[in-house]
């Protein structure tokens, strides 16, 4: 299995992270092992659909940004199902409305990635729905984005990006 003993560790800390807030030093390690050992796989051709039957959704404005694109690649690389949902919720939206939201996506999904929603609305979302709530874990901006250069230099297409934000995955939902 490529999962990591210290991935037990920061399980319990990694939602914090699903909303890109500062990972500790062990958290970074975690994430980077589980990366390394996915990276790993791949190159072996011994890559597994760890997230097989797993749902998630994708709360964007469009599917076809790369952040958007990359999520996919990332969770459907590991078997997970992955359904576009356009948002109806904004800042203006009323506590009401959000837990309401929040609470039907969580029955619906494993996991839901908010892209282009303000932290604020995705952290609402994350307390009201009862399973991971990512605040653009596939982003430029989010702090698993800079993990890829970790990985190794030569990632023209963009693989070990897609290994850390599978590493989170992972890490969050598996």
């Amino acid at each position: 299995m490529l999962r990591h003993r210290s991935q037990m560790n920061a399980r319990s800390t990694t939602r914090r992270q699903a909303n890109a807030d500062p990972m500790s030093a062990s958290e970074v390690n975690a994430v980077l092992d589980q990366a390394r050992a996915l990276q790993t796989a791949a190159r072996d051709g011994a890559t597994q659909p760890m997230l097989r039957g797993k749902k998630l959704g994708l709360l964007c404005e469009s599917e076809d940004l790369p952040e958007a694109v990359l999520f996919r690649r990332a969770a459907r690389g590991l078997g997970a199902h992955v359904a576009y949902i356009r948002p109806s919720l904004s800042e203006e939206s009323t506590p009401a409305e959000v837990q309401h939201t929040a609470r039907l996506l969580g029955r619906l999904y494993d996991a839901v990635e908010c892209q282009g929603t303000v932290r604020a609305l995705a952290r609402q979302i994350g307390a009201d729905a009862g399973v991971p709530v990512y605040s653009g874990v596939a982003s430029a901006s989010h702090p698993t984005a800079a993990l890829a250069a970790a990985l190794g230099d030569d990632d023209a297409s963009g693989d070990n990006r897609c290994f850390v934000v599978q590493a989170m995955l992972l890490m969050t939902i598996a």
